[in-house]
């Protein structure tokens, strides 16, 4: 009895130290200290689909990363089907995928979400903003550390792009930090 649970007092602490390098290595700087609440409420069936990943914050988990795409679909149990994908290195660069799940935080109108892509762990996804027609959305969470900006076209056009950026801004987010994707 006491061999198990010096056991799983070891296994216990390996993974936590696990878990904290993976959250320390994949943390970036805070680009964002008063995160606001969503914009407006999102329209699930309007924003699932495939978006491309226009420009982001630097993080160690979509380190290298270009091409990048994010697709939503529903699942038969109700909740959120999520497969990012980037090209390691350029938009050629050999292809990564990692397949994930959401849930819809209640009250919420649809723009906050709980992702996961390993395990019982979920992070914060929240949609921030979007266009009225769905063309583009901004998403963050409450640490300030991670932004997304999403297009439904590969490249959006200069004027689009210029806005995009701004309105990251307008919404507290360090605009010199943002960092664009390449796409093909």
């Amino acid at each position: 009895m006491l061999n198990h649970k010096i056991l799983l007092a070891a296994a216990l602490g390996v993974a936590t130290m696990g878990l904290s390098a993976c959250t320390t290595l994949s943390r970036g700087p805070i680009g964002n200290v008063a995160v606001p609440q969503p914009n407006k409420p999102v329209e699930l069936t309007r924003y699932l689909s495939l978006w491309y990943e226009f420009a982001r914050y630097e993080n160690g988990f979509e380190k290298d990363c270009e091409a990048v795409t994010a697709t939503y679909s529903r699942r038969d149990d109700g909740m959120i089907a999520v497969r990012n994908t980037c090209r390691k290195g350029a938009v050629d660069g050999a292809e990564k995928i990692a397949n994930g799940k959401a849930k819809i935080l209640p009250d919420s109108g649809g723009a906050k979400l709980k992702v996961s892509f390993f395990g019982p762990f979920y992070g914060d996804y929240w949609v921030l903003d979007h266009a009225d027609d769905y063309s583009w959305s901004i998403v963050g969470e409450p640490s300030g550390r991670y932004l997304w900006i999403l297009t439904r076209k590969s490249r959006p056009d200069g004027s689009l792009a210029t806005a995009l950026i701004r309105r990251a801004g307008t919404l507290g987010y360090e605009e010199k930090l943002i960092r664009l994707t390449q796409q093909k």
